[in-house]
């Protein structure tokens, strides 16, 4: 088994996870997903994390995607069954997706595949100005997941979803804010400073506001319409913040002309 492949670093509210595998692209092999979910979860309840921040490791490679060798090609039964080893992706992705805090993609690199979603997962993308990204299935004769499938149509739109998917092309420059993968293309010498730029501002919001934010846009896009229970569940979520003390700190901070100090309480 390979060694650190997921880098942690913590600082000033915003963690960092490094896909430690640049010798293949940094390609999320089973055992790097089962560790992003471990890592994950933790800091899911981590009360010192505000923000995170993915990138790959090196400056050639975002994610190159799911690792190619992992995929089944047998025909029959044992297709059904090794699909299954699959579902941890997706597992993955929910678990981006659902992550109390805002997410940041760093793309640093290629992005293709799974790789290009796991970015797309991210609350925030924001690219080196050299990068390209693409979905390849078509390529290799497979069918993307219709989860990931619905995932593109919701966040980049259905033309564009139809074009990356059909083409198999990998793109790059301006195209790549045309389509919607990305909100940001920077310098590369600028890429990181921009991203922790952005990243402390957004660990620097107050924790109840954030959380409730991101809680209430992912019960939106769960539901073409609202529905009874998520109303209660959003109308709730909105009061927490009114009755919380981080507003009452963000107004005198307002007033006072300072930098507030929030607690998520």
């Amino acid at each position: 088994m390979e060694d650190n492949l997921l880098l942690v670093e913590k600082k000033n509210n915003v963690c960092t996870l490094v896909l430690n595998r640049p010798g293949k692209q940094n390609s999320l092999s089973p055992e790097l997903i089962d560790r992003l979910l471990q890592i994950l979860e933790a800091l899911s309840i981590d009360h010192d994390v505000r923000a995170v921040v993915i990138r790959g490791a090196g400056d050639k490679a975002f994610c190159a995607g799911y690792d190619i060798k992992s995929l089944p090609t047998r025909g029959g039964v044992d297709v059904k069954e090794a699909l299954k080893t699959v579902s941890p992706v997706e597992s993955l992705f929910q678990s981006i997706l659902n992550f109390p805090f805002p997410a940041i993609a760093m793309i640093n690199g290629v992005a293709f595949g799974a790789g290009c979603e796991l970015a797309m997962c991210c609350d925030i993308c924001i690219g080196a100005d050299d990068i390209r990204m693409g979905m390849p299935p078509a390529k290799l004769g497979l069918v993307y997941p219709w989860t990931g499938l619905q995932r593109f149509i919701q966040t980049i739109g259905l033309k564009s979803t139809r074009e990356l998917f059909f083409s198999g092309r990998f793109y790059e420059g301006i195209r790549l804010k045309e389509f919607g993968l990305v909100d940001y293309l920077v310098p590369r010498k600028e890429l990181e400073k921009v991203t922790y730029s952005l990243a402390k501002e957004v660990a620097g919001n107050a924790p109840l506001a954030l959380k409730g934010t991101k809680r209430i846009i992912n019960l939106l896009l769960q539901s073409n319409r609202i529905d009874h229970e998520i109303q209660i569940e959003a109308e709730s979520i909105i009061e927490a913040a009114f009755n919380s003390q981080d507003l009452k700190e963000g107004q005198a901070a307002f007033l006072e002309k300072r930098k507030p100090k929030f607690k998520g309480e």
